[in-house]
Formats: structure tokens, C-alpha cells, sequence
């Protein structure tokens, strides 16, 4: 009887083993919510890029970073260096309210001398992928909104594919 339980000790371990290395490969990748950051920021400029006229004579950007859950301040700052050093113009942190609020909107021609830029769905598909809903807008006639994705490819987050969702 001790025999046996040897012998079915031997055959157990190395399935064990197998099984362990299997679970752990399968859970590897990077956690995006580790680098929320950076995935933002990369989301953010693919809406910059997606119709460029709407650049044109822009006085700012404002970025609503209202919706962008798991983002500390320090991350946010970054964010907004990354677009004043980008594109030159005043970035600032705000909603289509707070831009209402202080005068950047004219409801009159429903229109914003600058950009704004929202990130309005989030989904973390896998531990190396995220799906992002985002939008630009400059006016009423003139937005666009993107279904973007950042993957986690060759040890950095790229953008792997931007696709036009809407456009006004």
C-alpha cells in the first residue's frame, strides 16, 4: 500500500506541474489598469489625428478627464504635458460644462475655438488589450467619435487599430 502511494505521488507531481505552469502562462500580461496613464494618453492622440481639419485654429485643448476612472493626479498632469508639448496650446482638464461656465463655448454658433477630447467607454478585453470609445469635438457639425485599441505588444502599449465610429 505505501508502494503505491509512491508510485501515485510520482505520477501526480509532474501533472501538478504542468498544470501550475499552464494557469500561470495564461494569466500572464501586463495589467492595463497598472498603466492607465499611458493608455490614455495614447487613445487621446488617435483622436487628434482623426480628422485634422478640426485642428485648425485651435486656441486649446480641454481633455474631460471626468470619466477616466483609476487616474491619479500625477497621470493626469503627465496627460496634459504630453498635449501642450504635442500641439502647442493651452490643455486644461475640463467637461463641456466647465468650458460652457467659463465663456470657451458659444452657444451661438455651438462651437469651441479649441478641441474637446472624451474618452466615454472603457473596456479591458484581456490583460494585454483595451477597447476605448472616444470623441473630438469642435462644434455641432464638426466631431468625430473613434472605437480605439491599445495593446500591449513587443513590451510597450500601442495603438493597434482606430476605426471611425461616427462623425458629424
Amino acid at each position: 500500500m505505501k508502494r503505491l502511494g509512491i508510485h501515485l505521488k510520482r505520477r501526480l507531481f509532474p501533472l501538478l506541474l504542468i498544470f501550475t505552469i499552464f494557469l500561470t502562462a495564461c494569466s500572464g500580461g501586463e495589467n492595463p489598469k497598472d498603466h492607465l496613464g499611458e493608455i490614455y494618453t495614447i487613445a487621446l492622440d488617435a483622436l487628434m489625428e482623426e480628422d485634422k481639419a478640426l485642428n485648425s485654429d485651435m486656441t486649446f485643448i480641454a481633455i474631460d478627464m471626468s470619466h477616466l476612472d483609476g487616474v491619479d493626479e500625477k497621470q493626469k498632469k503627465a496627460i496634459i504635458r504630453h498635449f501642450e508639448d504635442q500641439y502647442k496650446v493651452e490643455v486644461m482638464d475640463a467637461t463641456m460644462d466647465e468650458l460652457e461656465e467659463k465663456g470657451y463655448y458659444n452657444p451661438d454658433t455651438n462651437a469651441l475655438e479649441g478641441l474637446l477630447l472624451q474618452i466615454e467607454k472603457v473596456d479591458f478585453t484581456f490583460n494585454d488589450h483595451v477597447l476605448i470609445e472616444g470623441s473630438k469635438f469642435k462644434s455641432g457639425i464638426g466631431a468625430v467619435g473613434l472605437r480605439i485599441e491599445v495593446e500591449y505588444e513587443d513590451g510597450e502599449w500601442q495603438l493597434k487599430k482606430s476605426e471611425l465610429n461616427w462623425i458629424s
